[in-house]
């Protein structure tokens, strides 16, 4: 991919032939149900007394499990993120780099765009401390802004085995993901028999490297000459497994309660996921030859980090807001609260738009770049890897605190120095990479 840029030329426009665009637009859209899903699970209000409660209301709802077999898109989003790492790993190896090259690009891109976020959140959880704001409700905040961070030490996991679980699929593919179902099934085993829910965690190793290994085979095509009647058949099996499996066994029915630690559910509502994604490719494909999809798509992908770091603090901002002003609260999961959904979402997705303009360049840093000239030593990569991992996997199990998040970000900038990045020259030919939809999820 390539792309044009002279001084005072318009703005270079990236080169987008050679890539799987359905994808990007799945990727995309997955993001978007995230932000539209943690918007209605939040709920705000004030009670009588003066007091203010936030909830989840809508898991309160009968309706609300089963919801969540449809709603919860994570197992998608690391399959679509597995089909980016993997042509990552093979570009990577095409141009005669190794694991370093490797992880040194995808934990750079990963950490740098973090470092706002986590510095936002550490200041505003220590004001909200030193103000006085009642701790209950500083917690619940916390616990709110802090959830999507557990995606980072997934995402990060899932990249330092790539490389690894790269060379087994070109070998065995069916035995690796054997390999790795196994142990999702041994994990909650012990997990359950011995009530150490602790040991869940381990499953991070196991659930979402399988997911990704399914992405690894769609780059490889071999969806494409499964036939329909087959993959609607998929689709129908793994749902429908979900009924035995979240009633005879013991896991959660809610897809959600399945999530942290994360549970053999998800990886079964993945095979129907990536079943559903192989039949909807082709119209999926037809969508992004518009010019409309591809516009939305390329805006919305190139700031995908942005959005799904900041969405949540930025919903809890607003509540904030309304409160400051003295909006009323509608009452959660009422008509008028219903119909006020569209209007917040607007609010949150032109303040998202402001973000991702002042920040977009920390996601593509135009001034920075990985100079393959100056690679750091081999055990420092994967120091980074660790210090922009530690928070977020800490973060799975315990509160998010304004200390945390200070060392999170202070994680994530030694994780950026370690990565040794360069100055880019300003006359330097920008590359598609940095202008076009990013290909991780």
């Amino acid at each position: 991919m390539s792309t044009r840029t002279r001084t005072g030329s318009a703005p270079a426009v990236p080169d987008l032939s050679g890539r799987d665009l359905a994808l990007d637009l799945v990727r995309v859209a997955c993001v978007v149900t995230v932000v539209i899903v943690h918007l209605l699970m939040v709920a705000v209000a004030v009670e009588p007394d003066g007091t203010i409660g936030i909830s989840r209301a809508l898991e309160q709802q009968s309706w609300f499990d089963t919801g969540t077999w449809f709603g919860q898109i994570m197992p998608l989003f690391f399959i679509v993120g597995g089909f980016a790492t993997i042509t990552g790993w093979r570009s990577t190896v095409r141009r005669g780099g190794g694991t370093s090259d490797f992880l040194r690009s995808r934990v750079f891109r990963l950490a740098l765009p973090t470092i706002p976020v986590l510095l936002f959140l550490a200041a505003g959880l220590w004001l909200a401390g030193a103000l006085g704001v009642d701790p209950a409700i500083i917690e619940a905040v916390a616990a709110g802004v802090g959830s999507p961070l557990w995606f980072l030490a997934a995402y990060l996991l899932c990249q330092a085995v790539a490389p690894f679980l790269a060379t087994c699929h070109d070998r065995h593919p069916f035995l690796t993901c054997a390999a790795l179902l196994a142990g999702v099934i041994l994990v909650d085993v012990v997990r359950y028999s011995t009530g150490l829910l602790g040991i869940g965690l381990v499953n991070l190793v196991f659930v979402w490297p399988l997911l990704q290994q399914f992405g690894f085979f769609l780059a490889d095509g071999r969806l494409r000459s499964v036939p329909r009647l087959v993959l609607v058949a998929v689709v129908l099996v793994s749902y429908g497994a979900l009924v035995p499996i979240t009633t005879w066994l013991p896991y959660s029915t809610s897809m959600l309660g399945n999530l942290n630690p994360p549970t053999l559910p998800l990886v079964v509502l993945g095979v129907g996921q990536l079943a559903l994604l192989a039949l909807a490719h082709p119209l999926l494909t037809a969508i992004m030859r518009t010019r409309a999809a591809r516009a939305v798509v390329l805006l919305i992908g190139s700031r995908l980090m942005t959005v799904y770091l900041w969405h949540l603090p930025l919903i809890i901002a607003v509540a904030g807001l309304q409160l400051a002003l003295g909006i009323p609260f509608a009452e959660p999961l009422s008509a008028a609260w219903w119909w006020t959904r569209p209007v917040v979402l607007l609010v949150v997705a032109v303040l998202l738009a402001g973000v991702g303009t002042l920040l977009g360049r920390v996601e593509h840093p135009r001034k920075l770049r990985l100079d393959p000239e100056r690679k750091p030593a081999h055990v420092a990569v994967w120091i980074a890897l660790a210090s922009a991992f530690i928070m977020p996997f800490a973060e799975i199990s315990h509160p998010l605190t304004a200390a945390m998040a200070a060392a999170g970000a202070v994680g994530s900038i030694i994780a950026v120095v370690l990565l040794n990045p360069t100055r880019r020259p300003v006359e330097r030919v920008a590359s598609g990479s940095d202008q076009a939809v990013d290909q991780r999820p």
